[in-house]
């Protein structure tokens, strides 16, 4: 009986030319799709730019010239903004419960996804299943019943359960990151801390936890813009002017700009005051994501 002889390894010029030949098949649509990605950024930069210029202009200026330019940079419309449509108080108000809601929704995931990463019984996948099905969960779905629920314990047009429900919403997804990303941490150093006599709790805090320091700067940057931005609870929940966050104050001010005439230069500026302290916390933050990871590992 004779043995089957072995199949030729392709040559290097041979596997060169296959992968030419990939390259190629996918290089119109490779090339489309960078075009569109291009196309998106710079409208969206242009847009983000022009935004902050029409902020320094009054309303005649911007209805006269759209696409013109300010004649000097003059910050009427910001302190207007501040301190007229009193967004000082709703800037107060979003900046508290953006870091409340984001430190507390981070501090109980982590334990939570760490705990289910690491103990696989029928209590944990049960648990996991939970938390994934809450994030297929509209939020307009349970609208209603949060307000009977705040209603009933006085805590309606209050700071304190628009916390609350930043933190219930938001730890699905958190945890359902936080899972997946201590899934892929090594055991080894686990074993390692438990053979020096370290304990489960210990070994979470003192080990695991700066290692996956980049997972939770990313949880965390995350919250932090969904609940600056976020619009529809608190409009729906808040309902003095002194609990407004910074988008409700803006659509308050926009409907007050629709009986007294349209103030548009104080309404880019109020845009402005909402987009741009995010903006800047994503450039600061984004760029230690990847730094956090390495380094942790690192470690």
């Amino acid at each position: 009986m004779s043995t089957p002889m072995p199949l030729p390894r392709p040559t290097v010029s041979a596997r060169r030319r296959k992968a030419s030949a990939m390259r190629t098949s996918t290089g119109p649509l490779r090339w489309a799709a960078t075009t569109l990605t291009w196309l998106f950024v710079l409208t969206s930069v242009a847009a983000l730019v022009w935004m902050v210029l029409q902020a320094f202009r009054d309303t005649r200026a911007i209805l006269d010239r759209p696409w013109g330019l300010p004649d000097q940079l003059s910050f009427d419309n910001f302190v207007q903004a501040w301190t007229v449509s009193d967004f000082a108080t709703a800037t107060w108000n979003s900046l508290w419960v953006t870091v409340v809601s984001s430190v507390l929704t981070v501090a109980v995931a982590a334990p939570a996804a760490y705990h289910l990463s690491r103990h696989d019984s029928r209590v944990t996948r049960n648990l996991t299943l939970f938390f994934v099905l809450g994030l297929g969960v509209p939020v307009q779905v349970i609208l209603i019943p949060l307000f009977i629920m705040l209603n009933s314990v006085y805590l309606v047009d209050s700071l304190v359960g628009l916390n609350l429900i930043y933190i219930g919403l938001s730890m699905p997804f958190t945890v359902f990151l936080l899972t997946g990303f201590f899934r892929s941490l090594p055991t080894e150093l686990e074993e390692a801390a438990s053979l020096d006599g370290a304990t489960p709790a210990g070994t979470f805090w003192r080990i695991m936890l700066p290692v996956a320091k980049g997972g939770i700067l990313t949880a965390f940057v995350l919250q932090v813009i969904g609940h600056w931005n976020e619009t529809l609870l608190a409009l729906t929940f808040l309902q003095s002017t002194d609990n407004y966050t910074l988008p409700v104050a803006l659509i308050s001010f926009v409907q007050q700009q629709t009986y007294s005439g349209a103030d548009w230069g104080g309404l880019f500026a109020g845009l402005c005051i909402i987009v741009l302290p995010m903006l800047a916390v994503y450039v600061w933050l984004g760029r230690r994501l990847t730094e956090g990871l390495t380094l942790g590992m690192g470690k």
